[in-house]
């Protein structure tokens, strides 16, 4: 089995939105990433030049019914704390609902829905010395957050920016599968991320290099069940940035050998896992 390239990381997100002008206003004003481009019923959006969310228009789009598989969320890393704590600043402001916080050990994070519903997480990491571990292996948690001394701490150092930090980028992709083994063949067996953590049956977390997760995986309230339908908003794909040419040729193989279609778009490698969820494939 190959192992993946260990700088492998998540190079950003593609995704489908019912308005376009609402999404903009969400992800500029709320999120504070700027818009790099836009044409035709697309935009790009980003932190410091840098892509990191794609958005194409789909007006005719219907509501992502609830027992079908797809992305959970898309998670945004920031570089400290006080930085997630002026993205808490800047969603309250805004009087956008937040759906959660949490402290899961590794990092600490928020998480909200955008206008079509798109689950996204807002987290900053702890350094990996203070990961917690057992017995030898990563042991992430989820215990809650105390955001009133975070939003304190942040809101002590300044007025919060209108826009994300420069050293902003795309973290991890959650996804809804159907079943986790066969999505553990896929992730682990064809792309070779490493297992860092088994939650139950239910949940599975991968990585490159040692990292925490760049996928997390689960099957809670979708187990056995269908995609969601192209039509409907949500995730077109993720990229996945390999290293060199070299690097993406080898990976590509790998997919291959283990009889994953394959199909060139956008500048990479379009693979779908069993449960439909695409990831793009690309040199960086």
């Amino acid at each position: 089995m190959m192992s993946i390239d260990p700088s492998a990381a998540i190079g950003g997100v593609r995704l489908r939105v019912s308005d376009l002008e609402r999404s903009l206003t969400f992800y500029t004003a709320v999120l504070g990433f700027e818009i790099l481009s836009r044409d035709a019923g697309q935009a790009s959006l980003g932190v410091d030049g840098r892509a990191l969310v794609a958005l194409r228009a789909m007006p005719s789009a219907i509501p992502r019914p609830r027992r079908t598989t797809g992305l959970y969320h898309f998670a945004i890393l920031v570089p400290s704390r006080t930085d997630l704590g002026h993205a808490l600043a800047r969603v309250l402001a805004a009087r956008w609902p937040l759906q959660g916080a949490s402290d899961h050990g590794v990092s600490e994070a928020l998480y909200l829905g955008d206008p079509d519903g798109i689950g996204i997480e807002i987290y900053r990491d702890r350094p990996r010395a203070e990961w917690p571990m057992r017995d030898g292996a990563l042991d992430m948690v989820t215990d809650p957050l105390d955001v009133q001394a975070m939003l304190d701490q942040a809101l002590a150092e300044g007025r919060p920016p209108d826009r994300l930090p420069a050293h902003t980028r795309m973290g991890h992709v959650h996804l809804q599968v159907r079943d986790i083994r066969e999505a553990e063949r896929f992730y682990h067996g064809a792309l070779g991320f490493d297992v860092m953590q088994r939650m139950a049956a239910s949940a599975l977390f991968l990585s490159a290099g040692g990292y925490h997760h760049h996928v997390g995986l689960n099957t809670w309230g979708v187990a056995g069940a269908p995609p969601q339908p192209e039509h409907s908003p949500g995730l077109d794909y993720f990229r996945l940035t390999i290293a060199g040419e070299a690097g993406l040729r080898a990976t590509r193989d790998a997919l291959t050998g283990a009889g994953v279609p394959l199909e060139w778009r956008d500048g990479g490698w379009l693979a779908r896992d069993p449960s439909s969820n695409a990831v793009l494939l690309t040199a960086g």
